[in-house]
């Protein structure tokens, strides 16, 4: 089979209050916003991943629940004072996950989707 080009990667999440949610991932996570679409907005994590923001629609719902939104870097300690300074709500301090062998934090958006800053160990 033929490798299929895809050139990038948007992980949407919905919100029933868009300024508030919009104001975190660029004021609190400090992400560039790149589309602005009025009810939907993008916001860039890197060269080839970005995080949407849309309005809850139609069959489009406000759930959480069993997801997670990764973020990867080798500056973990430095996210978190970033994230300390601007008032983001931190779930826990860096530290190692041994099972999977990553350092990690966790921080929420105004939603109550997941958010997790990682560097791999290995």
């Amino acid at each position: 089979m033929k490798n299929l080009n895809i050139s990038y990667q948007i992980t949407w999440v919905y919100t029933h209050d868009l300024e508030i949610t919009s104001n975190f991932y660029e004021n609190g996570l400090g992400l560039k916003l790149v589309i602005d679409e009025g009810a939907a907005r993008i916001f860039q994590v890197s060269s080839t991943a970005q995080i949407g923001v849309c309005s809850a629609f139609e069959d489009r719902v406000v759930e959480p629940k069993g997801g997670m939104i990764t973020l990867v870097t080798n500056e973990v300690d430095e996210w978190y004072t970033h994230l300390t300074r601007r008032g983001v709500i931190i779930k826990d301090e860096p530290h190692v996950l041994e099972k999977f062998n990553i350092y990690t934090f966790f921080v929420e958006d105004p939603n109550g989707y997941v958010i997790e800053i990682q560097q791999f160990l290995d």
